[in-house]
């Protein structure tokens, strides 16, 4: 006979089962248990997840066999039979990044898929914690070493949450075990957020979709693993989790990053990073139009709208706007990795120059063209690798000012906003029908006062502004720019938070 388990609502629901029932569910949880070789601390949460997932099916009207068939635990392979073996250096740019940060805490990024229907947490759970066993270099912890941080590989429970802080919160990396990613929910909203020096907006995006797959597959969808969707019963590549910046560093000359300051925008800052996140929902095609007549990219022409903006957003007469565009180095290499493999282009312009849209897209077009260039690149990844040799021996809590001095300007000083177009997100057929938007939104740092980011799914590109100020200036001057180019927008987001 099945086993009671505590005086809850899933004890009384097996109580009333049927016999053979409960003997298959007896059966099923033995099975769990081989399945589940963890400490009391991890393995009794998972079994509850397990627990509360089956009595939502049986609520629901899924008759038992099928439940138990969605949910078998044959799901989670051996992730979980094994102990944790192993950790993960960081990569050259994951190396780089934290230092122009805060040393004890570092900005995330996310990616969200919005369904047709409300999620189901006790399935998004499973899917979670089927999913997880196909992403092993996620499946970790960051950790502080002596010289480095470090990734190291987890055998626990990945927890699903309900959103209850703001978006892109910092992950403290000070703290013993400090998680990787988070997974969130909020009505019908799925939400991955990332520590950058993990994975980028490419590798984030794979995970989104393979997990969101998952979750549909347990709400009776089925969804092809294509087109970014990863089979997660399959068994990871090495590929996978390669460090690609050693891979492809040549002997080639190399480049700094930015030898001076970058103006940045007016306006108070907030002590909530970020104080606010708006979003324009924007017809894709009419947009691809409005940057084809004027001869130019969807890149190019949301990022001279941007030069425009910054400089309404500021009383200062003189200075330089620069504009950073992160870049797919999975563009110029052929890669498959999912961990971080992306550089960025510094685009720039000074005030004087930022007139008219039509005056400066030819230039901003020139030089983003320029910036992203494999030759160009190249030399950014070799800097960056030599920059990590140069410092490998220095301790970690004084890397950052060493950094600074060994190899040019380093930091959010060095750049006004960033624009990241991650462009159009391609989904299976059993997913595509289910998913109304998406969005990605930067996390903010210390100074710059807006940070635009940009994804394209079933005709809806959706353009993002994570914001460090109450000052409206750069969004609604962005905003009548896209007006005035003809497109239709629609705006949703927050309201202000606490300043």
């Amino acid at each position: 006979m099945a086993k009671k388990r505590g005086t809850t609502e899933y004890a009384r629901f097996i109580q009333q089962m049927p016999e053979a029932e409960r003997g298959s569910v007896d059966t099923f949880f033995r099975l769990l248990d081989q399945h589940l070789r963890l400490s009391r601390e991890w393995k009794r949460p998972i079994v509850r997840d397990f627990e509360n997932a089956l009595l939502w099916y049986c609520q629901n009207g899924v008759p038992l066999s099928r439940a138990l068939e969605l949910l078998s635990p044959e799901k989670l392979g051996g992730f979980y039979s094994r102990p944790a073996d192993g950790w993960f250096p960081l990569d050259a740019a994951a190396k780089v990044y934290p230092l122009s940060m805060n040393h004890r805490q570092m900005a995330v990024f996310r990616l969200s898929v919005t369904l047709d229907r409300e999620v189901v947490p006790e399935l998004l759970q499973m899917a979670l914690t089927f999913t997880i066993k196909r992403f092993p270099f996620f499946a970790t912890t960051i950790k502080n070493g002596v010289f480095w941080h470090y990734i190291d590989a987890a055998k626990r429970r990945f927890p699903v949450e309900p959103e209850s802080t703001v978006p892109c919160a910092g992950i403290n990396v000070s703290m013993t075990g400090s998680k990787s990613f988070r997974v969130l929910y909020y009505k019908n909203r799925i939400s991955c957020e990332f520590f950058h020096i993990l994975t980028d907006g490419t590798g984030g995006m794979i995970f989104l979709k393979s997990l969101t797959a998952e979750y549909l597959r347990l709400l009776g969808a089925q969804v092809p693993a294509e087109l970014g969707v990863l089979d997660i019963d399959a068994l990871p590549d090495a590929s996978e989790s390669a460090d690609d910046f050693s891979k492809h560093v040549s002997g080639r000359k190399s480049s700094g990053f930015v030898d001076k300051p970058a103006l940045q925008m007016g306006g108070r800052l907030s002590r909530v990073k970020p104080c606010q996140v708006i979003h324009f929902d924007m017809d894709a095609q009419a947009l691809r139009t409005a940057a084809r007549e004027r001869d130019a990219s969807v890149t190019a022409l949301i990022a001279s709208m941007m030069f425009i903006a910054c400089k309404a957003a500021t009383d200062r007469q003189h200075g330089a706007v620069h504009i950073q565009v992160p870049v797919n180095m999975r563009n110029h290499f052929d890669s498959r990795t999912l961990r971080n493999f992306s550089l960025y282009a510094n685009i720039h312009l000074e005030l004087e120059e930022i007139t008219t849209l039509d005056a400066i897209l030819p230039k901003v077009a020139q030089q983003l063209k320029a910036g992203v260039s494999f030759d160009k690149m190249q030399e950014m990844m070799n800097g960056a690798v030599k920059l990590v040799r140069s410092v490998r021996l220095v301790p970690l809590f004084i890397k950052r000012p060493v950094a600074r001095l060994i190899y040019g300007f380093l930091g959010d000083r060095a750049f006004t906003t960033t624009l990241s177009n991650l462009g159009v997100v391609e989904t299976p057929e059993g997913m595509r029908e289910h998913i109304k938007k998406m969005d990605f939104v930067l996390g903010t740092v210390a100074l710059s006062r807006a940070a635009v980011s940009m994804v394209t799914v079933n005709g809806t590109a959706t353009l993002s502004i994570a914001k460090l100020t109450a000052d409206p200036s750069f969004e609604e001057r962005l905003y009548k720019l896209l007006a005035g180019a003809g497109l239709k927008i629609h705006v949703t987001g927050s309201e202000l938070y606490g300043l």
